[in-house]
């Protein structure tokens, strides 16, 4: 006797593209159109002298997809959203650690979409999420000078010292990146817990800093 669930794949077959609407869905809810003409990247970028892999622009329509998945709590985007990130080469690392985000934002968003993606990820690459970061209330960086903004950023990051796992190779997951100061600050942070080399990655960034 056959339930509605076996009919499910049938039906996710037949679905439009949840982006165009007209063809099939192929690839993660998007037809095989839609998902080849993502404004891809799959390449590294420098922010700060520091190299992190980008997996798209954050151009349309992946920037409106994750402004969906992080502001309006439309979290069905997450399985999309994770295999656009596992289209990535990853290195070699030992666990995984998402961005923080402090208690205000999670309380506004009602989750963490970076932890959200770290979780994907970690299915996908067998590897561990590590989260031995506090991240303090964000304070407005209106006024201040680049220097400012870097030191206004670095004091919200607090390690946890009594954090008993080390890892030594770690990968940093972000959903966007724009200059690159939250993901130095963090990297700064987890130096502090013994971290010798510190990958990042993200979904999508400003190609202009």
């Amino acid at each position: 006797m056959f339930s509605f669930l076996n009919f499910q794949p049938l039906i996710q077959l037949f679905s439009p593209c949840s982006l165009c609407e007209l063809g099939a869905r192929e690839k993660y809810s998007l037809c095989k159109d839609c998902w080849e003409q993502l404004p891809w990247l799959k390449q590294t970028i420098q922010r700060n002298n520091q190299p992190i892999l980008v997996a798209c622009d954050y151009a349309y329509p992946v920037n409106r997809i994750i402004q969906q998945f992080k502001y309006e709590q439309k979290l069905h985007y997450q399985i999309l959203l994770g295999e656009i990130l596992k289209q990535l080469k990853f290195p070699k690392v030992q666990a995984i650690v998402p961005m923080p985000i402090s208690n205000q934002r999670l309380i506004e968003r009602g989750f963490n979409q970076s932890l959200v993606l770290a979780n994907i990820l970690s299915k996908h690459l067998k590897i561990p999420v590590w989260q031995p970061i506090q991240r303090l209330n964000e304070h407005s960086q209106k006024g201040l000078s680049r220097l400012e903004r870097f030191e206004n950023i670095e004091q919200q990051f607090l390690p946890h010292h009594q954090e008993k796992r080390r890892y030594r190779r770690v990968l940093i997951i972000d959903d966007v990146i724009t200059t690159g100061s939250s993901v130095h600050a963090l990297s700064q942070a987890l130096k502090q817990l013994g971290c010798t080399s510190i990958h990042m990655a993200c979904l999508a960034a400003t190609l202009k800093s």
